[in-house]
Parts: structure tokens; C-alpha cells; sequence
């Protein structure tokens, strides 16, 4: 049988999958689209789902030493997939990055470890639920802690950075490190990690806060989203930045973009900065619809919008 890599004209990925530990499920030519938010995305050569810190740093030793790239999925939101999918080798970590930990805790506060590939908001009403404050502002974001630490996830004025203790990954060497609060290069929905980075956990601390504080503000947050955001239809998030001073969404909507077409894809009607997959879109009427808004904002209103959604694979 010809491999979908050989269809595409691409070599095949030379990486033999029985080399791999235990705690790593290897699958070829797996269809991205499965995995993403946005429901779009081509096949990825090769698709690694592990469940081990180690079995990881194995895996990145594996695809260096065979020079191969490695994209590290995450929760599949906050990104767009080529339709052509990705080359190489895709990481998908597995439920044992899931988990909590609770390291510390007193009458002050907690110190607490969320696996990368946690729910963001189930670890937000985790903490919130055991009456701690700090982590309000990310109900209902979705996606991965691994991914919120990657952009700097944010929402109502608050974000990761004002929580992390340290980051814990594995390099591009396939060596495990713990890299403190103070050699992160936090910025507005970005972390700077050295190349080839992976996050499998993030270290915060949490201070004691009021119940009924606690739960105004989740309440508070569920229904900003709820009303504003278009929950109902496959979409990545938020699709740019906000610019200094003004909101991507509010821009959009002043140059009258709600609504507006590329094939199956679509400037939302609820929330301007949305993107939704109306049913059957490609990932290349995504982008196109992305450029047609950026250089409309950029001609009408002068602003050039910057994506917060990344766009990976083979364009």
C-alpha cells in the first residue's frame, strides 16, 4: 500500500515506530482534522501519542537523530493545519499529562502542578472549586495548559504569566528540564522557549481567596464568553490579537466583516474576531478568509491585525 507521505510526492518518514517505548502509540499518515478545533487539517506522517516524560524525550532523540521535524499538537486549538498536513512527526501527549498535583498548600495559598494536556478549564474550577484565585479569567478558554503557556493564554485582564512558578519540558535534544519564572520570557499572548521546546507541565501558584468572589468572578467570565462567542461551531479562538488600545473584533466588525465568506469558512456573526467552520471547510479558505480581513482592517482603519492563531504544516 502507498503511504499517503508517497501520494504526496514527499519521502516517507525512515523511523521504525518498534523502536519506540511502551508509553508511546505511533500511527501513520493520521488525519489532523480529528485532533483540531477548527475541525481542518491534512495527515500527519507520523502521529506519536505519548504518555511518559521519558518515552517523549525518547521519541524527540528518535526523530533528531533520523532528521525529522517534530510539531507538538497540544489540544489542536488556537492553530490552523495545512490542508497538505504536517511532515515529520506529530506529538500528541496523552492522559497521563492530564493530570494535577497538588505540591503545596496552606492557609495562604498553593502551589500546584497542571500536566500540559489538562483541560485548561477543568484545572481553572479545580482550583477555583478548593477556593483559590488567580486562575478566574481562563474559564471557558479552550484548549491545553500546554498550549495556554505557549501563547500566554489570557482573557478579562488576567493570564498565565501572573500564576507560573516554572515551565517543565523536554528540549530538542530530548533532555528534561525545569525552567524558572524568572528565565521565561513572558509577553501578550506569547511565551519566548527555546526552540524545540515541549512543555509537559506547568508549575503555579494560587493565593486563598473568597468563595463567593471566586465564584462571582467564573460566573461573571462563563457568561461574557457565552454571550459573545460562537460555542456552538467548530472555530480556533480567537483568530488575531487585540492591537494596543482597541479590540481585533471590534475592528473587524467596523469594516462590516461579520459574516463574511470564503467557502465553507466564515467571519462569525456572533464575534468578529471568530473564524467558524460552517461544515466542510478547508484549512486553505481559513487562511484566505484571514487574509481578505487583515488587509480590509489594514486598507478601511489603517491597523495591521496579527494573528494569534498559528498556521502549521505544509502550506
Amino acid at each position: 500500500m502507498i503511504s499517503a507521505a508517497a501520494a504526496r510526492g514527499c519521502a516517507p518518514v525512515e523511523i521504525d515506530p518498534a523502536a519506540f517505548s511502551p508509553d508511546c502509540r505511533v500511527r501513520r499518515d493520521e488525519p489532523l482534522a480529528r485532533h483540531t478545533s477548527m475541525r481542518v487539517g491534512g495527515p500527519a506522517d507520523l502521529f506519536c501519542e505519548v504518555e511518559s516524560e521519558l518515552a517523549l524525550a525518547e521519541l524527540v532523540r528518535h526523530a533528531r537523530a533520523a532528521h525529522l521535524p517534530v510539531f507538538v499538537l497540544g489540544g489542536g486549538t488556537n492553530l490552523i493545519v495545512s490542508d497538505r498536513g504536517v511532515r515529520g512527526v506529530t506529538v500528541k501527549l496523552g492522559r497521563s499529562f492530564a493530570r494535577t498535583e497538588w505540591l503545596a498548600e496552606d492557609a495562604e495559598g498553593a502551589t500546584v502542578v497542571a500536566g500540559a494536556a489538562a483541560n485548561f478549564k477543568r484545572v481553572v474550577l479545580e482550583i477555583s472549586e478548593r477556593g483559590y484565585r488567580g486562575v478566574e479569567f481562563g474559564e471557558g478558554i479552550p484548549g491545553t495548559i500546554g498550549g495556554g503557556v505557549r501563547m500566554n493564554a489570557g482573557a478579562f485582564g488576567g493570564e498565565i504569566a501572573d500564576v507560573t512558578v516554572a515551565i517543565r519540558g523536554v528540549t530538542a535534544a530530548g533532555e528534561l528540564v525545569r525552567l524558572p519564572r524568572a528565565e521565561l520570557g513572558f509577553a501578550y499572548r506569547r511565551l519566548d522557549l527555546p526552540r524545540g521546546f515541549t512543555v509537559t507541565a506547568l508549575e503555579m501558584h494560587v493565593a486563598r481567596g473568597e468563595a463567593d468572589a471566586i465564584a462571582r468572578a467564573i460566573a461573571d467570565a462563563k457568561r461574557k464568553r457565552g454571550r459573545h462567542q460562537p460555542l456552538g461551531q467548530p472555530n480556533a479562538g480567537s483568530i488575531f490579537k487585540n492591537p494596543s488600545g482597541d479590540f481585533a473584533g471590534r475592528l473587524i466588525e467596523l469594516c462590516g466583516l461579520k459574516g463574511l465568506r470564503v467557502g465553507a469558512a466564515q467571519v462569525s456573526p456572533q464575534h468578529a474576531n471568530f473564524i467558524v467552520n460552517t461544515g466542510g471547510a478547508k484549512a486553505c479558505e481559513v487562511r484566505d478568509l484571514m487574509h481578505e480581513v487583515r488587509h480590509t482592517v489594514w486598507r478601511r482603519r489603517g491597523v495591521w491585525l496579527e494573528p494569534e492563531v498559528r498556521l502549521v504544516g505544509e502550506w
